[in-house]
């Protein structure tokens, strides 16, 4: 078996406060909005939600590309994080959750005039999440903070897809990280960045990354066609390694012209899906840079997001952590 990394992994995103509540479908019917949507509002939208809810939410770090470094932190992989926090407590409460699980927060940026980035989810008894997101600091990322330092102790960088709706930003971090000698992984993130990105997706994806991750509605918006096999190997040919991710399906991964279908963990009662995809990217690059074939990364990849969809939120108790790096032992 192969050593741990003395280089980082490092993620780039936006660091999001999640804050977690229970509320009544009467509630939803108060506020604008449809019931399931994700909305940007400002700070004073989300104060003014709190202060109508009779509960305290329960916060907890958040943001995709976030989510996959702090499990990948929990499984014991040197990791950093690159996004802009604010100057407030909640940027406190970050850090320290982050450092507190064994990442190294030596890459987190300051905009001391902006509120660190929350995500107020309404859960509905249905379990069904009614978003509002002040994306605050994080929103003030930019090409001018990030330089080629920031990349000298990384070995690779996992890339959210939503960093994309800011090209600029996008591009000078993949130039940056490539220049550096860093591998490039990047999670499509949704259907709308697809969409919206198209015109230069591909290229990016053919001339700057190396492993692609995305669900079959992503890959399907990519490829214009909802066969995930001829997918993967449509993506395969512009990344090294490419996986769609198929939910109690499994997942499909395409490396060297060979494709591997990893089954999924099964799960008999599942809560909540946000962060699975999140986390199956930390179970495969977890693998991946500890030496592993494709085979075994998609089985610890499998195990990680099966474990997170038993839980409210993306952020698992620590009895989780012990069932999963057990169940990874095993398969090493």
């Amino acid at each position: 078996m192969s050593q741990p990394l003395a280089k980082d992994i490092v993620g780039v995103g936006s660091p999001i406060i999640d804050m977690n509540t229970f509320v009544e479908d009467r509630f939803l019917e108060t506020i604008d909005g449809e019931k399931g949507g994700m909305e940007l509002v400002d700070k004073s939208v989300i104060d003014a939600l709190l202060n109508a809810i009779e509960d305290r939410p329960v916060r907890k770090p958040g943001g995709a590309s976030a989510n996959t470094i702090f499990a990948l932190a929990r499984l014991g992989s040197p990791t950093s994080f690159l996004g802009m926090i604010g100057g407030d407590e909640d940027a406190d409460f970050y850090r320290n959750a982050y450092t507190a699980v064994g990442g190294n927060s030596r890459l987190f940026k300051t905009a001391a005039d902006a509120p660190t980035a929350r995500c107020l989810n309404l859960i509905t008894p249905d379990s069904e999440r009614t978003m509002r997101t002040d994306l605050g600091a994080a929103a003030k990322l930019n090409p001018r903070v990030i330089t080629a330092d920031d990349f000298k102790d990384a070995r690779h960088v996992h890339i959210e897809g939503y960093l994309l709706f800011n090209r600029e930003l996008m591009t000078h971090v993949l130039q940056t990280a490539k220049e550096a000698g860093c591998t490039i992984s990047y999670d499509l993130g949704s259907f709308e960045v697809v969409r919206s990105a198209m015109d230069i997706l591909p290229q990016l994806l053919r001339d700057y990354i190396d492993m692609v991750f995305g669900n079959e509605e992503e890959v399907a918006e990519f490829c214009n066609h909802d066969d995930p096999h001829l997918a993967v190997r449509e993506l395969g040919k512009l990344c090294r390694i490419a996986a769609v991710k198929r939910g109690r399906d499994g997942a499909l991964i395409c490396a060297d012209d060979a494709v591997y279908n990893v089954q999924a963990v099964p799960v008999a009662n599942p809560i909540d899906t946000t962060g699975a995809g999140d986390y199956w990217g930390a179970g495969f690059l977890y693998g991946y840079y500890k030496g592993y074939d494709m085979e075994r990364c998609g089985r610890m990849a499998s195990i990680v997001s099966s474990e997170v969809v038993r839980h409210i939120g993306s952020a698992l108790p620590e009895d989780s952590w012990s069932r999963i790096k057990e169940e990874i032992n095993q398969i090493q």
